[in-house]
């Protein structure tokens, strides 16, 4: 039994990453923190939680955090880089939800998240979260960086192909598609009800923060720099995400084969029978990836389509996935939920 804490628990992967602790067997929630919400029960504000989760929320500055064995950074990108040393110092494992430890390269976490990174000597420590390729780092990893939603889907769909060296490294395009819970819980505009619903459309197009962290992970599988077109777009959807990939082939191979080797005894990635379409709702709430493959026309582009809740595999399912390795659980344990549907 390990003793964690969540920092800035009111936000949707916070209430996603909580659902999930709630039910871990080996897990004891000793602290939830919001300065906006302290004192408030939990279950008061996410009423889905009633009878599953006693505490109530803690000012950050009263939770002791030092006695966890484990800290999860639910906030917003820039509060993890300030708080991790001190935790890190005191003995505490840290995974980070947000973006603060993704990017390896400090002048390029500074570019694009707009703001000096505070613990710059970090970033060496840091673990690239995302196990079906780190598994073994993330294991003795002290600090864990929890991939990004889109680069969660997009990694784990391109990854064999780039790995295999049999596709055109310099032109690889990711057309990807989210929920408006990927823009997190805030009011804005662009996802109000009226605003979203019934609506689609790119946004970012010129430059968005995931395309340097999904770039990253992709140049160290080839083991050289990638070109990679990435555009997402909002969908209106709650949850879920839709990655369609395009490849050009290089080399031949038993494409299907290829995958299924790659990701064979692999509880969260089903690599599913040529020519399928996986939709969001076969994952829904659950810890899974879901990919297929198609061959236009039979021409040299393949497609890779890739689906993934943004909210479970996408951050909290896969912190939880990290924290079972890093603390020697069984991988899946609490997180055999089957998929909402419908």
């Amino acid at each position: 039994m390990i003793k964690v804490g969540i920092v800035g628990g009111t936000g949707y992967t916070g209430v996603e990453l909580l659902r999930l602790l709630a039910q871990h067997p080996q897990v004891e929630i000793a602290a939830i923190t919001s300065r906006g919400e302290a004192g408030t029960p939990v279950a008061d504000y996410f009423p889905s939680l009633r009878g599953k989760v006693g505490l109530s929320f803690c000012d950050p500055a009263q939770a002791s955090l030092e006695g966890c064995d484990l800290v999860f950074f639910a906030t917003p990108n820039g509060i993890a880089m300030q708080q991790a040393a001190a935790l890190l110092a005191a003995g505490v494992r840290v995974i980070d939800l947000a973006a603060d430890f993704r990017i390896a390269d400090v002048a390029v976490w500074e570019k694009w998240y707009g703001m000096n990174h505070a613990s710059p000597l970090l970033l060496a420590d840091a673990v690239y979260g995302l196990p079906e390729i780190n598994r073994e780092r993330i294991r003795s990893a002290q600090l864990v960086a929890n991939p990004g939603c889109y680069p969660t889907a997009v990694q784990l769909g391109f990854w064999p192909l780039i790995e295999a060296g049999c596709v055109d490294i310099g032109h690889l395009i990711a057309d990807c598609k989210s929920g408006v819970s990927g823009a997190g819980r805030k009011a804005e505009t662009q996802i109000l009800f009226a605003e979203a619903s019934d609506n689609f459309k790119a946004y970012a197009v010129a430059g968005h923060r995931h395309w340097p962290e999904i770039r990253q992970g992709l140049g160290r599988a080839a083991g050289a720099e990638v070109g990679l077109t990435f555009v997402p777009h909002l969908t209106p959807m709650i949850r879920g995400i839709h990655a369609t990939l395009y490849a050009r082939v290089t080399e031949e191979r038993d494409f299907q084969s290829l995958f299924e080797q790659r990701y064979a005894g692999e509880a969260f990635v089903d690599v599913m029978p040529a020519g399928s379409h996986p939709d969001t709702r076969s994952v829904r709430a659950a810890n899974v990836c879901r990919i297929a493959l198609h061959r236009p026309q039979g021409g040299d582009m393949l497609v890779v389509l890739s689906v993934i809740d943004n909210l479970t595999k996408g951050a909290a399912g896969q912190a939880v996935q990290n924290m079972n390795l890093m603390f020697g659980f069984d991988e899946c344990i609490g997180l055999s939920q089957i998929p909402v549907l419908p």
